[in-house]
């Protein structure tokens, strides 16, 4: 037997058709419970009991007590990178599911990958902060600059010092499985994510195992003259430093 990390393992674990339902619910970052969880995967509470033991074991996920409550989140974010990139290649594969919901649309358009944006407006954002020279990007290395700390600083009030983690780099490249190029990962990803929310510019599905992140209409307007798709946009402040002709007909988020 050759020496070294047991790949055969981790993917027998995630290549369980239950068990990749449960982790692709736990990717929405919220903790949740067997019963939730087996819920998602359409099995019975005694399976999953079984499932997510075996997954526990496998350091895959990690439970949580609160209460009489006993909660499952994912391990950490590397683990949800990789589940996100195993998606995109799924997709590029050809491997895709028959049966798709009335959410895939809004799914694609902005979700929550662990703890940051994904889908197409976080693959819009990443373009638009490279294009700023907000950060520079070599393949999958990304560095902020100092032009994007001052931009973090003055309009979503973020500081460097916001971003610091002894085990996680500021910025990290995650291939999204939808649109197959890059979106921001890392603390500064996680950290403007929250910023959305904390804004009320953005929130989470509320459904359970949901990943999808609706907009509401003053969040669309303030992300688009932040990010906007494909224009030059300033650093001097969100009012009037962006102005776009087809905003009204272009925009496709769920109104919140």
């Amino acid at each position: 037997m050759k020496a070294g990390p047991d790949i055969a393992m981790v993917a027998s674990l995630v290549g369980d058709p239950a068990r990749a339902n449960m982790l692709t619910a736990l990717m929405s970052g919220r903790a949740l419970t067997a019963s939730e969880l087996a819920q998602e995967a359409g099995i019975t509470p005694q399976t999953a009991s079984s499932h997510l033991s075996k997954l526990e074991a496998g350091g895959l996920i990690e439970p949580e007590k609160q209460g009489r409550h006993r909660y499952y989140r994912l391990t950490d974010p590397d683990v949800a990178g990789v589940l996100e990139g195993l998606a995109g290649l799924a997709a590029r594969a050809g491997h895709m599911r028959v049966r798709t919901g009335p959410k895939d649309p809004e799914l694609r358009r902005a979700r929550i990958c662990y703890d940051h944006l994904a889908g197409d407006l976080g693959v819009q954002m990443l373009d638009s902060m490279r294009t700023q020279r907000l950060v520079r990007q070599r393949k999958q290395d990304i560095e902020l600059t100092a032009e994007g700390e001052r931009f973090l600083q003055q309009n979503l009030q973020i500081s460097p010092e916001m971003l610091a983690h002894p085990r996680r780099p500021v910025c990290k490249a995650c291939l999204d499985w939808s649109e197959r190029r890059h979106h921001l990962a890392g603390t500064l990803g996680a950290a403007m994510m929250t910023r959305f929310a904390e804004l009320k510019w953005a929130a989470r599905d509320s459904a359970p195992g949901s990943r999808v992140v609706n907009f509401t209409r003053t969040g669309e307007k303030r992300f688009a003259a932040l990010f906007g798709n494909g224009e030059q946009v300033g650093t001097s402040g969100l009012d009037g430093i962006w102005t776009r002709s087809r905003e009204a007909g272009s925009a496709s988020i769920r109104r919140g």
